[in-house]
């Protein structure tokens, strides 16, 4: 069975984002914690919390996938902006822990010219400083597409950061299709090869959650420009084998297409409808 849901607007509740996800037929979802662009996050109404939890189970959600705000950068240089992170990833963290068992989706961050290395170092030392062995939220890496000074752009920068933190299990992979072809990763020509290197230099263990994105951009471009589904570089045609292909079928898949609501319908409809042919094929 196909996991798929999109972004939706946190502004309303988490009962309100049920509904609307089940409205377009998807039965899971991403939320952005408090505005992407970071700021004090809405008190959480424990009572519409509960709502959702029963509502959620009566509609066999998934996993859902919640996201860190863009503006959270741990490996800043500025010593500020690194205080701000902290303070937004532990008060997420706590927060999370209303909807237990859930995923908390991050950006690596940017280590402005200080390089790569340095930048792995701070992003492992802030976790280390924050996960609890006690969460039961799985803090999740986001692949990235190399743009700037991102870190994370490659397997083996992600895989860096994993190997300095204590509480590894407390930690997964969101891979991003965008993202990842941007980085120059030919999930078109080679899905294989790309998961097999995953698998050895990560492991597929901790893979988690996909972002299911076409690309503006070719392969290697290192842009970051995400595409409604099958209007972009990555093209259906192999966005349907990722959702199809054995090792991944069972994950929660997030669409972060440039769409609204009724655009997020057609595409879960659009990839179901793929999926089941190739299931029934």
């Amino acid at each position: 069975m196909l996991h798929i849901g999109c972004h939706l607007s946190s502004a309303k509740g988490y009962l309100a984002m049920g509904k609307d996800a089940v409205k377009i037929n998807a039965d899971t979802f991403a939320f952005f914690t408090r505005n992407p662009r970071g700021g004090k996050a809405k008190d959480i109404d424990h009572e519409d919390v509960q709502s959702f939890l029963t509502y959620a189970a009566e509609h066999h959600f998934t996993k859902l996938v919640a996201h860190a705000p863009y503006t959270m950068n741990i490996c800043a240089t500025k010593e500020n902006i690194r205080t701000f992170a902290h303070e937004i990833l532990t008060d997420d963290l706590q927060r999370m822990e209303a909807t237990p068992g859930n995923y908390y989706n991050f950006h690596p961050g940017s280590h402005v010219g200080q390089g790569s290395q340095q930048g792995i170092e701070m992003i492992a030392t802030e976790l280390n400083r924050v996960l609890r062995p006690t969460q039961t939220t799985t803090v999740l890496l986001e692949t990235m597409a190399g743009k700037g000074t991102e870190v994370g752009r490659s397997f083996e920068e992600l895989q860096d950061i994993i190997k300095r933190v204590e509480l590894q299990d407390k930690l997964g992979i969101c891979l991003d299709t965008c993202h990842i072809w941007d980085s120059g990763y030919d999930i078109v020509n080679d899905l294989d090869g790309v998961l097999a290197d995953f698998d050895n230099i990560i492991g597929l263990h901790r893979l988690k959650a996909i972002h299911l994105n076409d690309s503006l951009n070719p392969c290697g471009s290192c842009k970051d420009r995400h595409a409604c589904i099958g209007e972009g570089c990555i093209g259906l045609e192999a966005l349907t084998k990722v959702i199809n292909h054995p090792q991944l079928q069972e994950l929660p898949f997030i669409l972060e297409t440039p769409n609204d609501l009724d655009g997020y319908a057609r595409e879960i409809s659009l990839l179901r409808k793929s999926s089941s042919s190739c299931a029934s094929g």
